[in-house]
């Protein structure tokens, strides 16, 4: 009996000795389920701040069940989605642009968008997309619930556009004529004659691409991204046709022909530094493209 009581009590003391050590590693467990579970809720209240999963954040799609305005909040980016709708937006904006040069958009004439959607098989948004850069360019108004206008211009405007053209142009190039190198004028032999053979197509589109290339590419040489795009955009205002008797053929291939001969002669006069004879090509560039 005296034995049987010893062992029950050296069971109960190891089982009291034990039982410590039980309710540490029950509490380290409850700490650690504690820990998770707060993570988790933090987490949660990150993503319903970024509105993801349709939380109830800004951009989230509990924002727009709520009926709240989303539209200044910076939207969850879709590479694809954005990329093939600028893809579109930009051929319909060179398709436009192309169309002006040529004069297929008739000066004072209004289009629509949806019109003009039909003509390009697309839709009227990235028309109006496209119509509106050209509206911020000067080539059309807006003309309230009917569409755009192509904007009027004259031989005085494009005058005008000459002279401010010469006025940033010519300086840049006479300087340029006596510090850019031999070789790298030599580079743009290519683009001279691309715009020689844009001239002998007779498309009045094609040479304007061309005639600009060239130019941005002689002014790149400065380093001043600022000036070569203000140029450019100045250089394309002033290949729009204009209206009165001077539009009925606009710019014939002579001219063109004419204006890329311009360009190959004062190309060699770049490479053989002949400051004097560019300065008579420049004058004598910008003077006939009045």
């Amino acid at each position: 009996m005296e034995r049987e009581r010893g062992d029950r009590g050296g069971r109960a003391e190891q089982g009291g000795r034990a039982e410590p050590g039980g309710r540490a590693e029950r509490s380290e467990r409850v700490e650690r389920a504690e820990s998770a579970e707060r993570a988790e809720r933090s987490e949660r209240a990150e993503r319903s701040e970024r509105g993801v999963d349709g939380g109830p954040g800004p951009g989230g799609a509990g924002a727009v069940a709520r009926g709240e305005h989303t539209h200044s909040e910076t939207p969850i980016p879709r590479p694809r989605t954005l990329v093939q709708r600028a893809s579109v937006r930009g051929q319909i904006l060179d398709a436009l642009r192309t169309a002006l040069v040529t004069g297929e958009l008739t000066p004072g004439a209004v289009y629509s968008a949806p019109a003009l959607g039909e003509r390009f098989g697309v839709s009227a948004t990235p028309v109006r997309e496209a119509m509106q850069q050209l509206a911020l360019e000067g080539a059309v108004e807006v003309v309230p619930n009917r569409g755009f206008r192509v904007v009027e211009r004259g031989a005085r405007e494009l005058a005008e556009l000459a002279e401010v053209r010469a006025l940033i142009e010519v300086p840049v190039m006479l300087r340029l004529a006596r510090t850019v190198s031999v070789e790298r004028w030599a580079e743009l032999r290519p683009l001279a004659e691309a715009t020689v053979r844009a001239a002998s197509s007779g498309c009045r589109a094609t040479y304007a691409e061309s005639d600009r290339s060239f130019h941005r590419a002689v002014l790149g040489f400065c380093g001043n991204e600022q000036l070569v795009q203000l140029a450019d955009d100045l250089h394309r205002r002033a290949q729009w046709p204009l209206v009165g008797p001077v539009r009925v053929s606009g710019r014939g291939q002579a001219d063109l022909l004419a204006d890329a001969a311009e360009h190959m002669a004062l190309l060699d006069a770049l490479i053989a530094r002949d400051l004097d004879v560019v300065r008579s090509l420049v004058g004598e560039h910008f003077a006939g493209a009045r």
